[in-house]
């Protein structure tokens, strides 16, 4: 008689045996770790000297990474879903159009603007959602078509109402208000004057503010980009719509034989990344004080970039929104740091090709270890 073949000795050869190295290779944040590390070794060699690292350049790139962070979170979350949105830059520009429109043109509160502006873009990003689920049309046509749409709004309407594409005076209109603070506002002023007051950072030397920190807060958009990373990280992996998140974009039919409610799921996450890219727009016109109809652009594939760095498969069902906030700063650290590494700050747009390039093909190899293709 045959002797059974006990459960511990048995093996499923569905399942594929993966080395501890492949195993560590799988990680989404593996490609953002390396890349982190290999460009600050990098400029820490050739821009140490530069002030890239003093307080003031510490602050520099990394109010530029928080911006590509804060759009990275919701392309993220999207990606992951099994959808695109190429709507992003556009929509930071018509977002900060409308709450100069509302706040300068017509006179309104700017908390007032700014709520309005929330309720529209989100709209709007339902909008692409529900397209995208109700005509089966790939989200990268109806986003690409927003695009344009948005666009044009963002030029038409200014010119219509005001003969000019960039309007000014928002930081004069909005001084005070409570909610305009949230995203033009500073934090910590007085443990920088501090730590001024001490020397270990650098204060003015001349001119009115001779003796005050040069770095005097966190600004607000480093604590969005932050709150952003750490809400997307804690929805993706902790909570069970973080789970149908996956679902949606590993397998739809499958996620809604199973209960997950995908269409639901994906029109929340257009939703999510327009809300991102809205959080980006406020905080740009209150820093700058103005909006322009030149705003965002080319942010949309800024963002997917950075998630593409972060492990994010093209394919969905796969990422991590962590690995998209190390994408985000490695462009911070990399847009600043060629400036003051003295290198020509148009090879910024090369580094973005060729990085793309390496992590699609790092992802593809990633995915084929996943499924055991060949």
């Amino acid at each position: 008689m045959a002797q059974a073949i006990p459960p511990a000795e048995q093996s499923d050869e569905r399942v594929k045996d993966i080395s501890s190295f492949r195993k560590a290779l799988i990680r989404p944040e593996l490609g953002g770790i390396v890349g982190t590390m290999a460009v600050f070794t990098f400029f820490l060699l050739f821009a140490f000297d530069s002030g890239m690292f003093n307080s003031q350049g510490v602050m520099n790139w990394s109010i530029v990474s928080a911006q590509f962070m804060i759009i990275a979170v919701g392309a993220c979350l999207l990606m992951i879903a099994g959808e695109f949105d190429l709507s992003v830059g556009s929509m930071i520009g018509f977002a900060g159009m409308i709450i100069a429109i509302f706040t300068v043109t017509l006179g309104w509160p700017a908390w007032m603007s700014i709520f309005m502006t929330f309720i529209i873009c989100i709209a709007i990003g339902g909008l692409n959602g529900w397209i995208v689920i109700r005509t089966g049309l790939p989200s990268f046509i109806v986003t690409l078509a927003f695009l344009f749409i948005l666009r044009g709004f963002t030029i038409f309407l200014p010119q219509v109402i005001e003969r000019k594409t960039i309007i000014g005076g928002i930081k004069d209109a909005s001084e005070g208000d409570w909610l305009a603070g949230m995203f033009g506002g500073k934090i910590f002023g007085g443990l920088f004057t501090w730590l001024g007051d001490i020397g270990a950072i650098a204060t003015f030397e001349r001119g009115s503010r001779i003796g005050e920190p040069v770095v005097d807060g966190i600004p607000m958009l480093i604590i969005w980009a932050i709150g952003l990373v750490i809400f997307g990280h804690i929805l993706l992996t902790k909570t069970k719509f973080g789970n149908w998140i996956f679902a949606a974009g590993g397998d739809a039919e499958a996620a809604r034989n199973s209960g997950v409610p995908v269409s639901r799921v994906k029109i929340m996450m257009f939703m999510f990344s327009a809300f991102c890219a809205t959080v980006f727009a406020v905080c740009q016109v209150m820093e700058f004080g103005s909006a322009g109809a030149d705003r965002g652009l080319l942010k949309e594939f800024e963002a997917i970039i950075a998630v593409v760095i972060g492990g994010a498969l093209l394919t969905g069902g796969y990422g991590s929104v962590l690995g998209a906030a190390l994408g985000a700063l490695i462009f911070g650290v990399v847009q600043q740091g060629l400036f003051f590494a003295g290198v020509e700050s148009s090879l910024f747009r090369v580094f973005l090709g060729v990085i793309l390039l390496f992590a699609v093909i790092l992802n593809t190899y990633i995915r084929r270890i996943i499924t055991g293709e060949r």
